[in-house]
């Protein structure tokens, strides 16, 4: 599983379904899942992702999770976060969790996010979207849960 979150001033996602309700201060973070990922991977992601402290605090070190500066949470699935370039001009999505059980894992993820903080929003799976956010920072990290210690 990777996540690849960003730290916002304000996020949101169109779709043609409509839009998110607007997060302010946050986290906007892509989700993908590698198709060897199991329902496992998802507790220690969702702490590790709401528990990262990536905010300022009072003397502007990055001391603070999202719950300590009351922060909003937008989760957008992603497959393409397990593109291939190796070779080619064209990347392959062979390392992506197919559909289906990626969907599964996603509710089951956005499920533990809002276990764990709110309020949390969140993209469609496999809707065409449009993301929107004012990248505060900016602040970028991969999360691997290959690499989670």
């Amino acid at each position: 599983m990777r996540v690849l979150l960003q730290r916002i001033r304000e996020g949101w996602v169109e779709t043609s379904a409509g839009r998110t309700e607007a997060a302010a201060l946050g986290l906007l973070a892509l989700v993908g899942f590698h198709r060897d990922d199991t329902p496992s991977v998802l507790e220690p992601m969702a702490r590790k992702l709401i528990e990262l402290r990536v905010f300022e605090d009072e003397q502007g070190k990055m001391n603070l999770p999202l719950g300590g500066v009351k922060g909003h949470l937008v989760l957008v699935p992603q497959f393409t976060l397990f593109a291939n370039c190796r070779r080619g001009r064209r990347p392959d999505f062979l390392e992506a969790l197919a559909p289906g059980p990626a969907a599964e894992l996603f509710d089951q993820f956005v499920s533990a996010c809002r276990g764990l903080t709110s309020p949390v929003t969140t993209g469609t799976f496999g809707a065409s979207m449009r993301v929107h956010l004012v990248n505060d920072g900016p602040v970028t990290i991969l999360l691997d849960s290959r690499e989670l210690g």
